[in-house]
């Protein structure tokens, strides 16, 4: 595949207490076809990590060519507030967006990312956002997880797909789409800011999609993880802020009584945790300002089957 006739892609990464992985991600990204050509600076934000990057800031030092920039911060951002962070610093304009946990499994990963965009599938369909193909570091099997619907059987061997979230692991973006956007909720420290963006995505009138070619190795494990209480908490909540802000007002109180239902059964029956949260959640109609999408995107979302009431 031709590759783009300059560098076009910034690669954002956020670390949080993984040098080890960030590393290991820094040696695969050195080793793709063409990085001169098509990567125009990979930006890593250190979002206040209680261990030292000594290895990571050594092979950065040894490796001059791979245009790294390494930023510490004295506070943890969260993940909205860090890709905020990196967004509004990149200077390229196709945004690489990879989790500090994941390597390439191929080698051409930068020469089909800096073209495709320009593919007539994805300029007729107007996609803003692309999902790569997530498998497991430690098996080789897809990750279920993370193919970016919800009906796994029916996309899992397409090639490629419209869709209407995206996987935060590891995904293309344009950076264009925020000037109609904006950028990631600010209040969402941890869960559910990828939704929140994708409806404010398409309500500006692009597509989401998946496309195989790229193909990720995530060191999730395949057992899962179960999030702590308050990381499931933080989910719940702000999956009903979403719920709230952008759909019909039905999907909020199915929403919130679904994820309840989900809570009590990864927490093995926190009852006083659901009756904290499901009065944290009726006040969100109190605070959060309602954005319906219209019926253009709500249109949308039916044609590519998404799921809303969960």
């Amino acid at each position: 595949m031709e590759v783009a006739h300059q560098p076009n892609i910034s690669i954002l990464i956020i670390t949080y207490n993984r040098p080890v992985d960030t590393l290991e991600l820094l040696k695969s990204l050195k080793e793709q076809d063409h990085v001169s050509l098509t990567v125009g600076e990979i930006l890593i934000l250190n979002n206040a990590s209680t261990v030292p990057y000594d290895n990571v800031l050594d092979f950065i030092q040894l490796n001059p060519s791979l245009p790294v920039q390494f930023i510490d911060l004295n506070e943890n951002l969260g993940v909205a507030k860090g890709r905020n962070y990196l967004i509004e610093r990149s200077r390229y304009p196709v945004l690489m967006v990879l989790d500090d946990d994941v390597v390439f499994q191929n080698k051409d990963a930068f020469t089909i990312a800096s073209k495709i965009f320009d593919e007539p599938y994805y300029v007729e369909n107007n996609t803003a956002v692309i999902t790569m193909n997530i498998f497991y570091y430690q098996t080789g099997e897809r990750q279920p997880s993370a193919l970016p619907h919800k009906e796994y059987k029916k996309n899992k061997d397409k090639a490629r797909f419209l869709t209407y979230y995206f996987t935060g692991a590891a995904h293309l973006m344009k950076k264009e789409l925020f000037d109609k956007t904006g950028l990631y909720p600010p209040d969402f420290f941890y869960g559910m800011e990828e939704y929140d963006l994708s409806y404010r995505i398409i309500a500006a009138g692009y597509t989401l999609a998946y496309d195989s070619r790229i193909k990720v190795l995530h060191k999730e494990s395949p057992l899962g993880r179960v999030p702590p209480k308050e990381k499931l908490q933080m989910m719940w909540y702000n999956k009903c802020v979403v719920a709230y802000r952008y759909l019909p007002q039905k999907y909020f109180y199915t929403t919130a009584m679904l994820w309840a239902g989900e809570y009590l059964a990864k927490t093995k029956g926190d009852i006083n945790g659901v009756v904290k949260m499901m009065s944290r959640i009726r006040k969100i109609p109190k605070f959060i300002t309602r954005n319906q999408l219209d019926k253009k995107a709500l249109n949308y979302l039916q044609k590519v089957r998404a799921r809303l009431h969960y």
